[in-house]
């Protein structure tokens, strides 16, 4: 069975998430096992996407910094952090669509995120695709 690429962002956000919580832990993990423990399958576009923010996650969150008034993506819920730091990397190192990023990642916001975290997705993201 196959996945939706909407199916296989979401895995991606559930990913990142357990990276972010077990790095804020300090906890000691392999990015290739958590893949493995949510994904049945190997997956080119899953492992593209997470080893991308992970590589890039200090320059994605810098630029989400830059457009958070008066807030910074630490202070976002993680699963909100995972779903913005995942879009932006889409916008900034893959050819996919900016409206299908936006469109994703607000889906994503709007399941797993509160309105507040949800709006501020949107306007980064919004932000980022008008320069």
């Amino acid at each position: 069975m196959s996945l939706s690429r909407s199916e296989l962002r979401k895995k991606c956000m559930v990913i990142l998430y357990q990276i972010d919580l077990l790095h804020s832990l300090k906890t000691p993990y392999e990015v290739e096992d958590i893949i493995h423990e949510n994904m049945e399958i190997e997956n080119e576009f899953v492992k593209d996407i997470v080893y991308g923010v992970v590589t890039h996650q200090n320059e994605i969150d810098e630029i989400a910094n830059q457009y958070v008034k008066n807030w910074t993506i630490d202070r976002i819920d993680k699963t909100g952090a995972a779903i913005l730091r995942m879009a932006i990397f889409e916008l900034k190192y893959t050819d996919t669509p900016p409206i299908v990023v936006i469109n994703e990642a607000i889906e994503l916001a709007k399941s797993y995120s509160d309105d507040a975290v949800r709006k501020i997705i949107n306007a980064v993201l919004d932000k980022i695709i008008k320069e």
